[in-house]
């Protein structure tokens, strides 16, 4: 949902020879915002589609990491012509939307918003995703993974998202025709294991692999092994490299 988080894969997908797009969702990244849309679901889902709809202009492999597995499968259901293969990384497709901060008062909502961009919360969130980092390297991705919460518009954005009710895309996993790759951290501390395993069992086609001595993010944390599953995944039922990758 940040371009940043793929630093380390996107390079390496460009070498293996697929055309790559890394995609910032309306609302999160560094989407230029100067005067702020809406940015609920549909907004989202919408902005993305037009998205696809004057630049890519073909089906695309769609990967998704944490709450980016639930944009791809919602995108993935609502425009199918859109995606032929979906890749889930670390999945968070289980949570009913943003539940009760939903019903939060717009006052406190903005007020936990500025708690969620704090160097002290967002290092503790660093060391519950990685696996055996050191503390110079967490300080550094806490860092990069937060810049984008300091552009003028993130907090109104992130409390219009909060108060809309953000994703649920639960009752939308069967739906899913897609052929789609799950992949997780043996040692994800995010989201349990157990999630992927149903993830699996109700995705109707559906492959599982995972990484080990790895947290919720293997995308930053083991590029190279999330690389290699990635291009085979690509790579299966097709003789060329002529396929689009899209990450969100």
């Amino acid at each position: 949902m940040v371009l940043t988080e793929w630093r380390y894969v996107l390079p390496l997908l460009e070498e293996s020879g697929i055309e790559t797009w890394a995609i910032d969702i309306l609302g999160w990244g560094f989407s230029d915002l100067e005067k702020l849309p809406p940015c609920d679901v549909v907004s989202k889902r919408d902005h993305f589609y037009q998205f696809w709809k004057s630049y890519i202009r073909r089906p695309m492999i769609l990967v998704g990491p944490s709450l980016g597995s639930a944009v791809a499968i919602d995108f993935a259901v609502n425009y199918p012509e859109a995606v032929k293969k979906l890749v889930l990384i670390g999945a968070s497709v289980y949570a009913e939307g943003t539940g009760k901060l939903a019903t939060l008062p717009r006052a406190v909502a903005y007020a936990g918003v500025n708690l969620l961009k704090s160097l002290p919360l967002r290092l503790y969130a660093t060391y519950l995703t990685f696996t055996k980092i050191s503390f110079s390297t967490s300080l550094d991705w806490t860092n990069v993974g937060r810049l984008h919460c300091f552009l003028p518009w993130w907090d109104d954005a992130t409390v219009d998202f909060m108060t809309s009710g953000g994703y649920s895309v639960a009752p939308l996993i069967g739906k899913v025709k897609q052929n789609t790759l799950i992949i997780w951290g043996e040692n994800d501390r995010i989201i349990s294991n157990k999630f992927a395993v149903r993830l699996h069992c109700e995705l109707p086609d559906a492959i599982i692999r995972q990484i080990p001595y790895c947290g919720h993010l293997p995308h930053l944390e083991r590029p190279d092994s999330t690389i290699k599953l990635i291009v085979e995944f690509v790579q299966r039922e097709s003789k060329t490299f002529s396929q689009c990758v899209a990450q969100v």
